[in-house]
């Protein structure tokens, strides 16, 4: 008997905003000062997969860096694919260029950034991290008590090369689900449950 084919997304069909065809978020990809340090980082510690590594981008004698990438033409890149959870790709870039600063943003700067996770249970979350060499966690969880996240709990905590990255754990429901249908996306499956580079079904 001939399988049946689940119906079309209406998004690849008739997009009403957007990119057109567009399905889904690819990757996240970051700049770190080495390459080595952010993929052990995220491997033994934040629980990745390494996809691949890419050997050396460069272009000595063009400027195919300025046009492809935004970046000094002398510029080289070395990169990493990692799997982080059930759904997200990030992918990591270490660059040498003549023009680089060297500085991590904060969260206030222009391009400021953070990555979060969100985990069941906070207090066990950050006792882990609090163990791990080189991780700073800026204080202990705190919790959000009006607007439309209230219920939510967080802690902001830096990597060993000072990239900002959270935890957070929400409840059943928040209250802006009252004013629209529209939701957050998530919590998953504990990442434990899929394996060999398997997301959910």
């Amino acid at each position: 008997m001939a399988r049946r084919l689940p119906p079309r997304a209406p998004s690849l069909e008739a997009p009403a905003r957007g990119i057109p065809t567009a399905t889904n978020v690819d990757h996240i990809a970051y700049t770190v000062p080495d390459l080595d340090e952010a993929v052990r980082f995220f491997v033994d510690v934040l629980g990745a997969d390494l996809l691949y590594r890419e050997g050396t981008i460069r272009s000595d004698d063009d400027e195919w860096m300025r046009e492809a990438l935004n970046v000094h033409p002398r510029a080289t890149a070395d990169i990493a694919m990692l799997r982080l959870g059930p759904v997200t790709n990030i992918e990591l870039f270490e660059y040498t260029a003549p023009d680089q600063n060297r500085t991590m943003p904060k969260n206030s700067d222009h391009g400021g950034h953070h990555l979060a996770f969100y985990v069941r249970d906070i207090d066990e979350a950050a006792a882990y991290l609090r163990k791990q060499p080189g991780v700073q966690l800026l204080g202990d969880p705190r919790s959000v008590t009006t607007g439309p996240i209230a219920g939510d709990r967080w802690l902001y905590f830096l990597t060993p090369w000072g990239m900002q990255m959270e935890l957070i754990s929400l409840p059943a429901h928040l209250p802006y689900e009252r004013d629209t249908p529209r939701r957050r996306f998530g919590p998953c499956a504990a990442w434990s449950q899929f394996s060999d580079g398997e997301g959910p079904a």
